[in-house]
């Protein structure tokens, strides 16, 4: 793995104060969403990159087909994004270079991933992003899904279900109700509930958020040996003539 302690600290500019670029976001992204199901991950997220409060760049993807195993979803500052975005790509090109047989699997780019965040938090110039990471991993010879999560702290952890920013208050409960009463019945949610689940989600984001969009990606990495793919841009079916029954904010 590659490290990006070379690069400069802000205490080195020559400057008496730090940088405070990412201590202020500009523009963001919101909610990703993602689950587990009896195949594989799968996650979700808008293209919308707010400016402020403003919905001003509508054509943002914020998932990222890593490699035939793992996908990843950002929120969170967008340039940040790119920012790490480029030194994965680099990485993934590096190996592919070697050709040794060996690629990034979502196990390490999760580990990766929450050592350079925590570094750049000691370091006082923190990265505005939680990264969502899914995929599929080798477990004592077989196959099976990995899906963790980092916020800008570098704190990590695993789950079948994981929700960030406002979709952790909306689409979490959604989610892990469906997980649970599967669980219940001793099976696992197929690829169409989980898809069908992750457009419900989505839909009620764009109701709720205001930083959410109407224009989402899917992302689906699997265990069976297919590879791993990002669709979209799909687009939710809203309704909004319950608005007309809104009254008393004139």
């Amino acid at each position: 793995m590659q490290s990006i302690d070379h690069l400069p600290l802000s205490s080195r500019s020559g400057g008496s104060d730090p940088y405070k670029h990412t201590q202020t976001p500009v523009t963001t992204g919101t909610s990703v969403i993602a689950i587990q199901f009896d195949k594989g991950v799968m996650m979700a997220a808008d293209m919308l990159a707010s400016y402020g409060s403003l919905a001003r760049y509508r054509n943002c993807p914020r998932l990222m087909k890593v490699n035939k195993n793992t996908i990843w979803g950002c929120m969170g500052d967008y340039a940040d994004y790119q920012f790490l975005k480029d030194f994965v790509e680099q990485m993934v090109i590096t190996e592919e270079c070697k050709d040794d047989g060996f690629s990034m699997t979502p196990r390490s780019l999760h580990s990766w991933l929450t050592r350079v965040l925590y570094n750049k938090r000691s370091n006082f110039d923190p990265l505005w992003v939680n990264f969502v990471v899914g995929g599929s991993d080798e477990v004592d010879g077989e196959m099976k899904p990995f899906l963790g999560s980092v916020d800008k702290l570098g704190t990590s952890f695993k789950d079948p279900v994981i929700a960030t920013g406002y979709g952790a208050h909306l689409a979490s409960a959604l989610l892990r109700s469906a997980v649970d009463a599967k669980k219940e019945q001793g099976e696992s949610l197929t690829e169409l509930e989980a898809r069908k689940l992750l457009i419900e989600s989505m839909k009620v984001l764009y109701y709720r958020d205001a930083r959410a969009f109407h224009k989402f990606q899917i992302g689906v990495a699997y265990t069976d040996g297919r590879e791993a793919q990002i669709e979209g841009p799909l687009e939710i079916e809203s309704d909004w003539s319950v608005a007309n029954m809104i009254q008393g904010y004139e």
